[in-house]
C-alpha cells in the first residue's frame, strides 16, 4: 500500500465526519519494522491527522514524536488529533495513536507563519555528496531487512552498514520514495527522514534490539519547490552514546543543496 493511499484514507474520514472524531486505520505488514509499524510512517500519519484539524494551512516548524509502544500491523488503531491553540502567528497541536486501548505514539506539532525580520542567518554547511543514479542499500533479506524499506530508495555514500563492527558512528547518503508521491508534503518528509537506521548500529558486530525513544524534526522552508522524484541528502552523526542510549543529529538537504530539516533522536539499544 502506497503512503498516499493511507493519507487519502485519513482525508476521506475527516471529510465524512466533519469534526474531530478519531480516525481509524489498518496498515498492511509491508510497512512493518520488526513487530511494529515503521516509526516514520506512524509519525507521518499522526501529523496528517493534525493537518486535517487546521482551519487553514500553516508552516510546520517543529514536530516532536515519542514512541511509547508498538503498533501492530494488520490490526486497527485510532488517531486522535487536537489543536491546543491557534493564534495569529503560532499554532500548537497534539496527536496520539491508540491501539487496543494503549497509547503507542504521542506527537506535538508547532506551526508558525513567516514574518518580516531584520535577523537573517544562512546555513553555510554543505554535504558534498554526488546524487546517485540508483539506490544502493541493503537488499531485502527475509527476517533481517525491515519490510518498510521496500517503499524507499536509499543510497549510502558514507558510514557503515548496521552490525558490521565499524568504529565510525556517522552515516551519509540519499533518499527518496521508490514510487514518488503525487505531491511531496511535510508528512511525506517525516516518513522519509526516519528511513535510515540509527548511526550507532554500525558499531555493533551482531544484531541487537534497538528503537527510537523520542524524535524531533525542525523544518526549514526553502523557496524553491521540491520535486517528488528528487533525491534528498541525509547526513547523520552521533553526538554521544552511553548506558544503552544514543543521541544523534542529522541534516537533510533538498536536491538544490538547501537545508530543509534538522533531525534529532534518542535511540535505545539493548546490546
Amino acid at each position: 500500500m502506497h503512503i498516499d493511499q493511507l493519507f487519502s484514507q485519513l482525508d476521506e474520514q475527516r471529510h465524512a465526519q466533519g469534526d474531530n472524531t478519531p480516525a481509524t486505520l489498518t496498515v498492511s505488514r509491508d510497512w512493518a519494522q520488526g513487530r511494529t509499524l515503521f516509526g516514520g510512517l506512524s509519525a507521518s500519519l499522526a501529523y496528517r491527522a493534525i493537518e486535517n484539524q487546521l482551519a487553514s494551512p500553516r508552516m510546520l516548524r517543529s514536530f516532536n514524536t515519542s514512541f511509547i509502544g508498538p503498533i501492530y500491523p494488520e490490526q486497527p488503531f485510532t488517531i486522535e488529533a487536537e489543536i491546543l491553540r491557534e493564534g495569529r502567528n503560532a499554532t500548537q497541536a497534539v496527536a496520539r495513536i491508540i491501539q487496543d486501548g494503549n497509547t503507542a505514539v504521542m506527537c506535538q506539532a508547532a506551526f508558525g507563519v513567516a514574518r518580516p525580520s531584520k535577523i537573517a542567518v544562512q546555513d553555510r554547511r554543505k554535504h558534498n555528496m554526488m546524487a546517485p543514479a540508483k539506490a544502493n542499500f541493503i537488499p531485502q533479506i527475509p527476517k533481517v531487512t525491515p519490510k518498510f524499506l521496500r517503499h524507499m530508495d536509499l543510497a549510502k555514500c558514507d558510514g557503515g552498514w548496521p552490525f558490521t563492527g565499524r568504529k565510525s558512528h556517522h552515516v551519509g547518503g540519499w533518499m527518496r520514495f521508490k514510487k514518488a508521491p503525487t505531491k511531496l508534503t511535510d508528512a511525506h518528509l517525516i516518513a522519509l527522514i526516519d528511513a535510515w537506521p540509527p548511526t550507532i548500529l554500525q558499531m555493533l558486530k551482531w544484531p541487537a534490539p534497538a528503537s527510537t525513544m523520542s524524535w524531533n524534526v525542525e523544518f526549514i522552508h526553502p523557496h524553491r519547490p521540491m520535486n517528488p522524484d528528487n533525491w534528498f541528502a541525509y547526513q547523520a552523526s552521533t553526538r554521544q552514546a552511553a548506558d544503552g542510549y544514543g543521541h544523534t543529529e542529522a541534516d537533510i538537504y533538498d536536491s538544490y543543496g538547501e537545508l530543509v530539516a534538522i533531525s534529532r533522536q534518542v535511540v535505545t539499544v539493548f546490546d
